[in-house]
């Protein structure tokens, strides 16, 4: 791994700027670093998302979102709360929230109350680059946060992946490349998403995630996430490996929530032979 620490580089495009703008919200965060680690230590037990991922068909993680940068707007006046009951309702093994305000629309608000509203687990969804991120996320209720390996240096992620552990919660680490994924298994990363689409362009590959996810341990959770529609969509990333997959604009702009969910749920789900 010291060749990969090597090698990283601070992410450029669209990555490398709201990782910046995180950086900021970071600074402010931090007055409040005293309140927020007694909110997390005082906090409801974290729903454990490895048990609730880990099913005989693909587990599908259904996403709040409201706007992101490739789409624009997607459902700007969505209530949290009611979306996430909604999935719950179709069958959804967890939910994520966007809590990012500038481009995504949302607010560690929008994490409590889902994580309030729902016996499922809560994934935080957002640019995480400090341990005060993720000790807001546990204070919110959040049972997981998003790792982005392409914008953490190594070192960094390592620290942030032992920090969402000591408040009893998992983190979904999430890979574009080998070197990104060896490092994610070898930091003792139980949840590993691949993304199709890449932040730093904006640009989807679908085959991102048919080269790496049957590279993923079969013993970890392996998460596609990006592109993903119709069932045949989830096939297809079951096909390649995946054990969950991550949904977000397309269940975020329905009017139904409980019955597009539905719709995704039932694909089986083929273990990987590594």
């Amino acid at each position: 791994m010291q060749a990969l620490s090597h090698l990283w580089q601070p992410p450029t495009g669209f990555l490398g700027r709201i990782l910046e703008e995180a950086q900021a919200r970071v600074a402010s965060l931090s007055l409040r670093s005293n309140e927020l680690r007694d909110a997390a230590s005082t906090a409801t037990p974290a729903i454990p998302i490895v048990t609730a991922l880990r099913q005989a068909h693909v587990a599908i993680i259904a996403e709040v979102k409201r706007r992101s940068p490739s789409r624009g707007d997607i459902n700007p006046t969505l209530s949290a709360e009611a979306r996430a009951l909604g999935y719950a309702a179709g069958g959804a093994a967890a939910v994520s929230v966007l809590t990012e305000p500038t481009h995504f629309g949302g607010s560690t608000d929008d994490l409590r109350a889902v994580a309030r509203a729902l016996a499922t687990p809560v994934l935080r969804k957002d640019f995480i680059v400090d341990e005060i991120q993720i000790t807001e996320a546990r204070a919110a209720g959040a049972a997981a946060v998003l790792l982005i390996a392409r914008g953490l240096p190594p070192r960094q992620l390592s620290i942030l992946l032992k920090s969402a552990r000591y408040w009893g919660m998992e983190a979904l680490v999430e890979v574009r490349t080998e070197d990104e994924l060896e490092h994610a298994v070898n930091s003792g990363a139980a949840l590993i998403g691949v993304n199709n689409r890449d932040l730093e362009t904006l640009e989807m590959d679908l085959h991102t995630g048919r080269r790496l996810l049957p590279l993923i341990p079969s013993d970890l959770i392996a998460v596609s996430e990006s592109g993903i529609i119709s069932a045949e969509d989830v096939q297809r990333a079951a096909d390649s490996g995946a054990d969950a997959v991550l949904v977000g604009s397309s269940l975020s702009a329905t009017t139904d929530p409980a019955s597009a969910v539905a719709a995704l749920t039932g694909v089986p789900r083929r273990r990987r032979g590594n």
